[in-house]
């Protein structure tokens, strides 16, 4: 997860915000901000053989060329597929994306010094491909149904959706049997139920934002002027130099942590209109696990949730 900021700081006008559904930009685009190093570090914690650009194979003598435009390296017993693409630029470029890993490389440098910089960087590298790999499986799960039945996420757990046919409109939640019961007409129709679900979620989102608010501006010693609901697809948050927040309401999907972890990453931005050291020093005294509440936000993609 990033903070993007799309103009110089400016204390009327700053708006800081948090990404939604995005990887960190290191993560994204990595670079080797130097000449192809020269050591090659033994391989270790290589990804599962199930990994689609890992191929198992018996010792070779020596990389080979793999589909037009790509290339192989070996590392350890598995051959590493990468597509080269040489620039202008002077240093080697790694870039993960929907069709694996991509290296950008200086023309002048040969292809044993690009190969022992993907060694230098294996782990980084097969641990990305990974995490790719995995964020492709799950959206290639089934969506939820809505029906009588179904689950959906709720603060980090599922509850499970009951439908009752009536003419009564209402929604419960029976927090016990963590069961949420809506009252439709016969013939209401699955976008009934869709705002019907949507409109409760958001209320709770709204209630618990307002709750949690108040106990994170205090242990900073802030003040904030408002806050209110957003339906932004790129951010969980954001905050500008006026003190008005914006919190996504598809937080509430998340256990209370990671709701917890937007609401101290906003406030902090009324003492630091900025992501240095000093801020996330700031962020970490309210909520030390910030970290792990940022990991699990940056993994958690669309395909994750439910669909409205």
């Amino acid at each position: 997860m990033k903070l993007l900021r799309q103009t110089p700081p400016d204390p009327q006008q700053l708006a800081l915000q948090l990404d939604f559904f995005s990887p960190d930009t290191p993560s994204s685009q990595p670079r080797v901000d130097r000449p192809a190093p020269q050591h090659v570090p033994p391989a270790g914690n290589l990804p599962s053989r199930e990994s689609p650009e890992l191929l198992s194979l018996p010792p070779a003598s020596g990389p080979q060329a793999a589909t037009p435009g790509g290339r192989r390296v070996q590392i350890g017993d598995y051959l590493l597929e990468y597509r080269l693409q040489r620039s202008k630029r002077r240093t080697i470029g790694f870039l993960i994306d929907e069709d694996g890993l991509r290296i950008t490389a200086p023309r002048w440098v040969p292809i044993a010094e690009i190969e022992s910089a993907i060694r230098e960087k294996q782990r980084w590298v097969l641990t990305k491909l990974s995490e790719r790999r995995e964020r492709s499986a799950r959206r290639l799960q089934p969506q939820m149904q809505w029906c009588d039945g179904a689950t959906l996420p709720y603060l980090g757990n599922d509850i499970t959706l009951r439908i009752l046919a009536t003419q009564a409109a209402g929604i419960v939640y029976d927090a016990q049997a963590r069961e949420l019961t809506v009252c439709l007409p016969p013939e209401a129709g699955e976008q009934q139920l869709k705002d019907r679900v949507q409109g409760w979620l958001q209320a709770e989102a709204k209630r618990i934002f307002a709750e949690r608010l108040p106990v994170y501006a205090e242990r900073l010693g802030v003040t904030y002027q408002s806050f209110a609901l957003s339906s932004a697809t790129t951010q969980w948050g954001s905050c500008n130099a006026e003190g008005k927040i914006r919190l996504n309401w598809r937080l509430i999907h998340f256990g209370l942590p990671m709701i917890d972890y937007v609401v101290a990453h906003e406030l902090s931005h009324l003492r630091e209109m900025n992501h240095s050291p000093r801020f996330w020093a700031t962020v970490q005294s309210v909520f030390p696990e910030f970290q792990a509440a940022k990991r699990v936000l940056r993994d958690s993609g669309p395909e994750s949730l439910p669909i409205f």
